[in-house]
């Protein structure tokens, strides 16, 4: 399953929510610094589907805040 992520960094919360779309928005408390972002959304997401972090991929936007990301559910 592939999913758009719109990751908005340095928000005072963690929150995802689901957009009316299908995509979702990601609010992190991490700065996009080092990866460090991507790598909390990673693990903010495996928690949501209750997966391993190794079942998600982020396949596209790697440093942009718009995001493609892969779901492995099987």
């Amino acid at each position: 399953m592939q999913k758009r992520v719109k990751v908005k960094p340095n928000s005072k919360q963690q929150a995802i929510a689901e957009e009316a779309d299908g995509s979702l928005t990601v609010h992190l408390k991490s700065l996009p610094v080092d990866g460090k972002a991507n790598q909390e959304l990673i693990q903010l997401l495996a928690k949501k589907f209750k997966i391993p972090k190794t079942r998600i991929k982020i396949k596209s936007g790697l440093t942009y805040r718009q995001k493609l990301i892969e779901i492995d559910l099987n």
